[in-house]
């Protein structure tokens, strides 16, 4: 991987393979590991993989302050690194926080993009239902001082139930208040009164959710095609928890060659 400065960030940037640009963006609490599965198959089918540690996650910097982990700032990120590496236009695919910030380049960077997938995570327009608010019950206790503290006390007892479905956790190299910033910067109550209506994407999109996930309802990707001015394609991937691409990797790499090529 290498160093390429974001907006006053570094990044760490893994950058394999020629032809058409595919942006991998990975979410809460992981790096860019995360696609290690998709990373080789998009490879030998003739995509330019790039896949950065988002700020905060990973081997990138790790600012500390809370609106350091604006998701525009991300967005901002990324953009320095597609001019790093001469890229003029790429597609994306985001997972988690990644698909958060993959729906908000869409509309920040539109002439900057092909193609979108998202995995999970829905657009940001999506009206959240009493149901979606119950199962995103964690996002309230990110937002106080003491959660570092909850989520790290007997050896990270609690957070650990909380990611159980996670196939693959790694505690060792994640920064736990890095993480939490990204809740407290874009998902704090107050952010939800002062959204203003966003403009529908205008690049063809394929919205992914598996039925296992434990965070987010299907509707959440499902009621995405309304903001959607491209064309629109939702898949369900049954038996796969949140973590579809580690769960489920040749089903997710199916669908994506299928929509990208």
């Amino acid at each position: 991987m290498r160093r390429i400065t974001g907006d006053g960030v570094e990044l760490a940037v893994l950058d394999e393979g020629e032809g058409t640009p595919v942006l991998l963006l990975h979410g809460f609490p992981d790096s860019s590991h995360v696609w290690r599965h998709q990373i080789p198959i998009l490879k030998d089918a003739g995509f330019r993989v790039v896949a950065p540690d988002l700020r905060g996650f990973g081997a990138s910097d790790k600012p500390h302050e809370v609106d350091a982990y604006r998701v525009g700032k991300s967005v901002s990120d990324l953009t320095k690194v597609l001019d790093a590496l001469e890229i003029e236009s790429t597609h994306i695919v985001g997972h988690d926080w990644g698909a958060g910030v993959a729906w908000a380049f869409a509309l920040m960077a539109p002439q900057r993009l092909e193609k979108l997938a998202v995995l999970s995570v829905g657009h940001p327009s999506v009206p959240k239902s009493m149901a979606q608010r119950e199962k995103s019950w964690y996002m309230l206790l990110f937002q106080f001082p003491e959660a570092e503290q909850i989520l790290r006390r007997e050896d990270w007892a609690f957070f650990k139930e909380w990611a159980a479905s996670h196939p693959d956790l790694d505690l060792e190299h994640f920064d736990v208040t890095a993480g939490l910033n990204w809740y407290r910067a874009n998902l704090h109550p107050r952010e939800e009164l002062s959204r203003l209506p966003l403009p529908p994407v205008r690049a063809d999109t394929l919205g992914l959710w598996s039925s296992g996930d434990a965070f987010l309802l299907e509707a959440n990707v499902t009621g995405s095609e309304e903001f959607v001015a491209g064309e629109w394609r939702y898949e369900r991937i049954d038996g796969a928890s949140h973590w579809m691409q580690l769960d489920a990797p040749e089903r997710v790499n199916a669908l994506l060659l299928d929509f990208l090529r």
